[in-house]
């Protein structure tokens, strides 16, 4: 998925880094819009919805908990049924599970127009249907039945950042660390792209924004996808 660091000779603005760039930025966005917006539910941080799970019945917020707990099974649902739908129907095509995100966004919003109508914020409900769309995300990119680029968990991200400047400084390259550079602050700037939008629009709104540059990125992925399958076949 991401070109070997090793190889100079390789491009660096890949297919793949042009299309995890543009999800990496859509992950950051809808993060900026479920939390601005909400309770502070986290959509992509699986493991502060883990401690919250744990530490908020010694608290003695049971909402916190249980709500928190409901995240991660959403999130986990999001990737069991991309990777099942990936397994049988959209091999190798990362924009099957930018679709069933978007398809997921849409049921959120919906969902926050009929329930939560007269409110600006976002209830949990909503937010649960938009952590299942995130974890599908996650499915994008996997090499040998596994993630390859994460679009959420930017820890891990930052930890191959960090051991990649270790490399570089062993002796490689730039390349070692600058693609892992890359995917942080895409992510980081569509937080950034979502923090200002909130600014402006209410949380209904900003489901619906997630909703178009969802559907903007399936669009922008199933193009690229298949401009890169018309060129290989061309090749053979």
């Amino acid at each position: 998925m991401t070109p070997n660091p090793l190889d100079s000779r390789e491009p660096f603005w890949t297919l793949e880094t042009r299309l995890s760039t543009a999800l990496l930025m859509l992950a950051g966005f809808i993060g900026a819009a479920a939390y601005t917006h909400s309770a502070g539910y986290f959509v992509t941080f699986m493991t502060g919805n883990t401690e919250r799970a744990v530490l908020g019945g010694f608290l003695g917020d049971y909402t916190l908990a249980l709500g928190a707990a409901g995240l991660i099974v959403c999130f986990l649902a999001g990737v069991i049924v991309a990777s099942l739908c990936r397994r049988h129907w959209w091999t190798n095509h990362p924009h099957g599970a930018t679709v069933l995100a978007t398809m997921a966004f849409t049921v959120a919003a919906v969902v926050d127009s009929i329930l939560y109508w007269h409110d600006k914020d976002l209830g949990l409900t909503p937010i649960l249907f938009v952590a299942f769309g995130m974890g599908a995300l996650n499915t994008s990119f996997v090499k040998n039945g596994e993630t390859a680029i994460p679009v959420t968990y930017v820890t891990g991200t930052l930890v191959k950042l960090a051991q990649g400047i270790e490399r570089h400084l062993a002796g490689g390259t730039h390349r070692e660390w600058a693609g892992y550079a890359v995917q942080w602050l895409s992510f980081a700037l569509g937080a950034f792209l979502g923090g200002l939008v909130s600014l402006v629009i209410d949380g209904r709104d900003m489901l619906f924004a997630a909703v178009i540059g969802s559907a903007l990125v399936s669009v922008y992925t199933w193009l690229a996808d298949a401009r890169a399958i018309a060129r290989h076949q061309h090749r053979i």
